[in-house]
């Protein structure tokens, strides 16, 4: 029995050794949007620390929400003889032509939570169920909203969307409206405003001094005479600049209750929020998972065996259909953010104080 015991760890420790050997010296680039984002350093060490476990060299760069700049990190990469590309994209629609030259090169190219667009050459896409990102978020603010006002009706409720770029941001909207259109047409939610759609609610690069400006110009047009009750923010930037606009014309003191405000991305900002009662909720999306699969993803790929996948059907970018692997997104309120943040191991109780 001991020998059958020690023969089987030692096939589990010669597969391993065999996993690294064929990664030994191969490159992959890791080309991350920003830095100015908590959750996209985090991505960008979660990938390193993992590939280099597994016997990878590896390129990490950030592009700081410059276009050319990205293009030019890709570019580099391939020129460096990197063997797969991970790269999240600040526009997935201007990575044609860099990636045209990496298939050239023979290399292949994972998207990293952020569809790529418009290209024939990219090979899977790594990333969470978006769209259930944008239900749990609608799911949430409706919730909010029956605990915080029950006595309102209907709802005043404004809407904020992602950078119109981000194909992932529409993927979030359209969640989230398949949860309130149908308030909307029942009459019990309205939109003051009167601003819908993506095409009018959309927040360029995801700034969140552009929402505390457009949430500034919504109240001071819409709500002189009445209160904003709720105010869908698909991302934690965004509900920090949310915050500051309804915070300073009185939501949140005296009578004035703050609006239930959503977001993602579980950050320590909007955490600290959460824990004041100033944000209600937001989605937590384990950037460690992420990196887990994705590297499981070039793993296969640099060995030649089957790449794992979920999803084949959701994920059209205009020329393709790109194999998905899609991860669950989960709600964090007031309720569970220790036990779900803290006790993960992803943020220490002291990071939240």
């Amino acid at each position: 029995m001991k020998f059958l015991k020690l023969a089987g760890a030692l096939a589990v420790s010669l597969v391993a050794l065999s996993s690294m050997a064929q990664a030994e010296g191969e490159l992959v680039g890791v080309a991350m949007p920003t830095k100015s984002s908590a959750r996209w350093i985090a991505d960008g060490d979660n990938m390193v620390k993992q590939l280099q476990a597994a016997g990878y060299k590896t390129d990490l760069q950030y592009a700081e929400d410059d276009i050319p700049n990205q293009l030019a990190q890709i570019e580099n990469m391939v020129t460096k003889g990197a063997n797969v590309l991970v790269i999240a994209s600040i526009d997935g629609t201007t990575l044609s032509n860099a990636l045209e030259n990496a298939a050239a090169a023979g290399v292949k190219v994972i998207a990293y939570d952020r569809l790529i667009k418009d290209s024939p050459n990219v090979d899977y896409y790594a990333t969470f169920d978006n769209f259930k990102v944008g239900v749990i978020q609608a799911t949430s603010l409706v919730q909010g909203l029956k605990e915080r006002f029950p006595d309102v009706h209907p709802w005043n409720v404004e809407l904020f969307g992602g950078s119109p770029d981000d194909n992932n941001a529409y993927f979030f909207y359209n969640g989230a409206m398949s949860v309130l259109q149908p308030l909307i047409d029942s009459g019990d939610i309205v939109i003051p405003s009167g601003q819908m759609g993506m095409d009018k609610v959309g927040t360029l690069r995801w700034d969140g001094a552009v929402a505390q400006s457009r949430m500034d110009n919504l109240l001071s047009a819409n709500y002189t005479d009445k209160q904003v009750n709720g105010i869908l923010s698909p991302y934690d930037g965004l509900s920090i600049g949310i915050i500051s606009s309804v915070k300073g014309v009185g939501y949140g003191s005296g009578d004035l209750k703050m609006p239930i405000i959503t977001g993602q991305d579980a950050e320590i900002p909007s955490i600290k929020a959460i824990e004041r009662g100033d944000q209600y909720s937001t989605v937590f999306k384990d950037t460690r998972e992420l990196a887990k699969v994705t590297v499981n993803m070039v793993d296969a790929m640099v060995q030649g065996k089957e790449v794992p996948v979920n999803d084949t059907k959701t994920y059209d970018n205009g020329v393709k259909v790109v194999p998905s692997y899609l991860l669950e997104p989960t709600l964090v309120d007031k309720s569970n953010y220790e036990k779900t943040l803290v006790g993960s191991g992803y943020y220490t109780a002291d990071q939240l104080k």
